[in-house]
């Protein structure tokens, strides 16, 4: 039997269908790779099979006595907590148990007590907590209002696992995360491994959801689209099943445009149609009009801007620290222009800085650092700190002015907006109405809009869809400026 089955379900919001009869069940053991574009409705989805919404229409069977846990994209902890105790509220049930029956409270029927304490596994829940915490190697005393996204998002992992689901909801879990917490992540939930309960996951980690995922489930247009095996064995069979519906899609609009011919021909043919080819010809056009179009592909374009020196910074035995800390130590290199610098490493450990060092925003504490001429830099913030949620989307992209003018050629915003897949009556929409992949594509159309020889992309793929991660590696391997690139997504 299903853990979870969701049947025929609908969900809208304002005349924009998310969900259009979509209907899964998840069976114990599974792990559920949901994708999907931007603003699709998958995280809404996560939350309606974690019991936190409802759809407008359907239902949602849940076997008797499901744990389930959900973890956010952003986690929100209460003010003030520590490490420990925000993770130990994953136990509360247990920890609140325990202490009744250790306080011996009259009237209480201890037998029962102990029984679901123990079908909780609540006598060892400090031990559980801290094994978590362990794992993901964090500071128990340290406070979580502290602590940089990456760790914040390891306490929230914590806190879910030490609950013991059988059911784990995972929204983007491995955004913020550096790339050792992603493999970390990725072999503790694997199938086969130590924890045996089911999961469903958003993700637009490509490598993360090949290693993770045995089923890809596609919220495509409404729709819920269900395809064994990983990412890759989803993309071949994807691709395959686009090719079917372009041709067959094809075939029904030239059948429609010659039955349209016929039905219009003069009075004498008119006159011997057949009543059966006239009810085919009606059932053609409301199939045509039910049809929902393949959703359109963003259309990327950089302006390189001036042509910058051949050398755009040298840097010569350059040391940075910060409170007695090293973070860059007696570092050497000359970066040309066209060059593609990836910067990795774990969470903290000062790629941010040696940045800064090498676009001339800091002194080094020890060495030199040559800037080439010319350089126009165009930046992309990871938090997405430079955006107005109060500002509308066309004046995020052209403040005070309609047009935006990329490689010299004048372009109405409207049209740049609707390169993005931002539709014209959502020009004039607030970006704190956007969804999280929504607002990064907002970024990236700004961003582009200037003209830049160097560009510096920090985490740029974090809630972007796979189509538009796809697009951008294309763009920027023909980019002919300098990246410097900062991300944990592998494959990127």
């Amino acid at each position: 039997m299903a853990l979870l089955t969701l049947i025929d379900a609908h969900l809208a919001y304002g005349h924009h269908p998310l969900l259009d009869g979509a209907a899964l069940a998840l069976e114990s053991g599974e792990r559920l790779g949901l994708i999907g574009r931007n603003g699709s409705g998958k995280s809404s989805l996560l939350k309606i099979l974690a019991g936190l919404d409802k759809p407008d229409d359907g239902v949602l069977q849940v076997q008797t006595g499901l744990r389930r846990v959900y973890v956010a994209q952003e986690p929100v902890f209460g003010a003030g907590l520590s490490v420990f105790d925000a993770v130990a509220e994953g136990v509360a049930e247990a920890r609140a148990l325990r202490a009744r029956y250790e306080a011996h409270e009259p009237g209480v029927d201890l037998d029962a007590l102990q029984t679901r304490i123990e079908a909780l596994d609540g006598w060892t829940w400090e031990q559980r907590v801290t094994e978590s915490l362990q794992r993901l190697e964090l500071d128990p005393d340290r406070r979580v209002d502290e602590l940089s996204g990456g760790l914040r998002k390891r306490v929230a992992l914590a806190e879910a696992l030490v609950a013991a689901p059988e059911v784990l909801l995972l929204d983007e879990p491995t955004n913020h995360l550096d790339i050792a917490a992603i493999e970390w992540l990725q072999e503790l939930l694997a199938a086969g491994t130590g924890w045996r309960g089911a999961l469903v996951f958003v993700s637009h980690d490509r490598a993360f959801i090949d290693a993770v995922a045995t089923r890809i489930v596609e919220l495509d247009r409404g729709r819920l689209r269900s395809y064994p095996g990983n990412f890759t064995a989803f993309e071949a069979a994807k691709q395959r099943e686009l090719e079917a519906e372009a041709l067959a899609a094809a075939r029904a609009d030239k059948l429609l445009a010659q039955e349209e011919v016929w039905i219009r021909k003069g009075v004498e043919a008119r006159r011997t149609r057949s009543v059966s080819r006239v009810q085919r010809l009606v059932a053609l056009r409301q199939q045509r009009s039910q049809r929902r179009e393949t959703l359109g592909q963003v259309r990327l374009e950089l302006d390189a801007g001036l042509p910058p020196g051949k050398i755009v910074a040298e840097l010569q035995g350059v040391s940075k620290g910060y409170g007695g800390r090293t973070l860059i130590d007696r570092f050497s290199a000359t970066i040309l222009r066209g060059d593609k610098v990836g910067l990795i490493g774990p969470n903290g450990c000062g790629k941010t800085t040696l940045l800064k060092l090498i676009l001339g925003e800091i002194a080094p504490d020890a060495g030199s650092v040559r800037q080439g001429t010319r350089l126009q830099v165009a930046y992309f913030d990871q938090m997405r700190g430079g955006l107005d949620l109060d500002a509308t989307l066309a004046d995020t992209i052209s403040p005070g002015s309609e047009w935006v003018e990329i490689g010299g050629a004048r372009k109405h915003v409207m049209s740049y907006l609707g390169d993005f897949l931002f539709p014209p009556e959502r020009a004039n929409a607030p970006v704190r109405t956007l969804s999280g992949g929504e607002r990064n594509r907002v970024l990236l159309a700004r961003l582009f809009a200037l003209p830049a020889n160097v560009l510096v992309l920090d985490e740029p793929t974090n809630d972007l869809d796979i189509d538009t991660l796809d697009l951008l590696e294309e763009l920027l391997q023909g980019y002919a400026g300098t990246v410097f690139l900062v991300s944990h997504d592998r494959r990127f």
